[in-house]
């Protein structure tokens, strides 16, 4: 298990090019959707570029033609142009940061969507290997990478291109010689960038492994924070999670440090770069060579020459996160859904609900098969109960059935049609499905119950919770129907849950109805209300129940009796208490033990 784990952490590592054209070509279908909004941000970064490289020259020419020599004449008109070029650059400048930042988010919407709903596609195999945590570092902080490109990286980096290109010219005409003295420490510069880019890159990784631990911990905990309470293993996970979060604070203090290293490096170069023009400048204007207003516009050019080139150094740094995000991404959703549904599948309006099993061999791993070939039947409207051991391949039978899991070998049908024939959605619609661990989502009960299917009216809502018994309790809540649920429905006991799940699968008039162990967290008196609602429930329908308690499948017109994957007996209550086989051992072990209860309790 560690092994996968460390797999799986290693997946999340950032790694790879700064720039990968294949990404970038299967990125552009996103960006395209948007090119002139692009566009238009390009044109606001190069002019706010271009207006900065302005300022430098008008202070040239306002010290060399009005200031040297005293020359008033057209001296407010400059400097009225040079206040015009200000407000032009803060305008050029806020456009452009709320252009790219509205459109990094609007391609996160579109990435985001799409990543949601393709995961919504895939099978329960899918999320069998694919730990909840990591889907959700793919949906959050990976597609947040990728806005950090869209704003901080692709278009800004033309502005920056375009200034540093634009500062070299200006500085070369503007004196060669002191332009030439200003270059000798780019050696310099791209050496500590290298340095700080290597080292950089090393530390993200790290950030990115153990930000990937501190969600696959937290995720795994909180869920079982029941059980890590009961078994008082708090403190313990505590301790194992400091030192986690110890190792991603170490991660990000290195970065720190090397962030307070390099800015500081870039401007002690750029300080001896300036003093290099001041020391050179000042000879050359005591010899005459060069004009103070081109000394000072020199000076000026030289400041920012270095801020376009650490600011490339820190896009590298986004674009290679970006690039590892977008493979990770990608490699998403090129995972095909293992299940799909026919296009062009049967949607009749109404099944029979008639279901019959030929041979069916199946297993989460292939070379570990849970069924062993299953073969059973049920007539349209038949009630049959499944009894066996835990872990005889029940409930994977309803797996199979419901095409949550594709069978290896063998055949399912509905109404003597291949499930593979079946429109997906077409088919599940007429299936309910009634689970021993009910999911309740965040919201109202009457969402809960209805999934936000807007055809269902608030009548037929009250209606079905009526019949299974769960429009008593609800009706004492506060809000009645309107009442919100805690996260998973926390605020209700798992009776109240299972009369509510109850209620959401008779509110579907299905055909086909499953009961998964449905009774298994319900009391003995919960039990008895919703024992007429469930005869209701099945009425007219083509009915399978899973049960451990015996005594509330003796009803069904048939028993199948399964172990170790393979169906051992069938036949009714009374058949199989005759037989004298598995399933009266099975009886007789929990008659048994419910005897045995009563009597420790007496």
């Amino acid at each position: 298990m560690s092994n996968n784990n460390d797999k799986r952490i290693h997946e999340d590592e950032i790694s790879g090019k700064a720039y990968d054209v294949r990404l970038m070509r299967r990125l552009f279908k996103y960006i395209r959707n948007y090119k002139y909004l692009i566009y238009f941000g390009v044109f606001l970064t190069l002019s706010a570029s271009f207006l900065q490289l302005v300022g430098p020259y008008l202070t040239k020419l306002a010290i060399d033609n009005h200031i040297s020599v005293k020359k008033l004449d057209g001296f407010y008109i400059l400097i009225i142009f040079y206040l015009v070029v200000l407000i032009l650059t803060f305008i050029a400048q806020f456009s452009q940061i709320y252009l790219t930042q509205y459109l990094g988010q609007r391609l996160m919407y579109d990435i985001r969507s799409d990543v949601f709903s393709h995961v919504q596609k895939q099978s329960l195999r899918f999320f069998d290997k694919n730990p909840v945590g990591r889907l959700m570092t793919r949906i959050t902080s990976d597609i947040e990478s990728l806005n950090q490109m869209f704003t901080q990286g692709i278009v800004t980096i033309f502005g920056d291109i375009f200034l540093l290109v634009g500062i070299i010219i200006a500085m070369i005409n503007l004196d060669f010689a002191l332009a030439l003295w200003t270059f000798s420490v780019i050696p310099f510069l791209f050496l500590v960038t290298f340095i700080f880019r290597a080292k950089v890159r090393i530390a993200f990784r790290n950030i990115r492994t153990w930000i990937a631990r501190i969600n696959s911990f937290l995720q795994e905990n909180i869920t079982g924070m029941a059980i890590v309470q009961l078994f008082n293993r708090a403190p313990v996970n505590f301790q194992n999670f400091k030192e986690i979060n110890a190792k991603h604070t170490e991660a990000h203090i290195r970065t720190v440090f090397y962030y307070a290293l390099f800015y500081p490096a870039v401007e002690l170069i750029g300080a001896i770069a300036i003093a290099l023009v001041v020391w050179r400048g000042g000879i050359f204007k005591l010899e005459n060579l060069t004009t103070l207003g081109a000394l000072v516009a020199f000076i000026q050019y030289a400041q920012m020459f270095f801020r376009p080139i650490s600011d490339l150094s820190e896009k590298y740094n986004i674009l290679q996160q970006a690039m590892a995000s977008s493979e990770r991404i990608f490699k998403l959703f090129d995972t095909e859904p293992e299940i799909t549904s026919n296009p062009d599948g049967i949607r009749n309006g109404r099944i029979r609900g008639q279901i019959q099993f030929n041979n069916v061999t199946f297993g989460y791993e292939k070379e570990e098969p849970v069924l062993h070939d299953i073969t059973f039947s049920l007539n349209a409207g038949e009630k049959i109960a499944i009894v066996g051991h835990t872990g005889a391949g029940k409930s994977t039978v309803i797996n199979c059935l419901t095409r949550h899991y594709e069978i290896d070998t063998g055949e399912i049908y509905i109404d003597d049609i291949p499930l593979q024939q079946w429109n997906l959605n077409a088919l599940r619609g007429q299936i309910a499905v009634v689970l021993q661990d009910v999911f309740l989502f965040s919201g109202t009960i009457k969402d809960n119950i209805k999934l936000n299917n807007d055809e269902i009216s608030d009548e037929k809502i009250a209606w079905a919770a009526k019949q299974v018994n769960a429009h008593s309790f609800i009706s004492k809540l506060p809000n009645n129907y309107e009442t919100h649920l805690l996260e998973r429905g926390a605020s209700l006991s798992s009776g109240q849950k299972q009369l509510i799940s109850f209620a959401r699968a008779l509110v579907r008039d299905p055909r086909i109805l499953i009961l998964d162990e449905a009774t298994a967290n319900v009391d003995t008196d919960t039990e008895r209300l919703i024992q007429t609602g469930l005869y209701r429930l099945m009425q007219g329908r083509t009915a399978l129940i899973i049960a451990h308690r015996l005594s509330t499948i003796k009803n069904v017109d048939r028993i199948i009796v399964m172990h170790k994957g393979r169906i051992r007996e069938t036949g009714t209550h009374q058949e199989l208490i005759e037989q004298r086989g598995m399933y009266y051992q099975l009886y007789l072990l929990q008659y048994k033990d419910q005897e045995n209860i009563m009597t420790t309790a007496l």
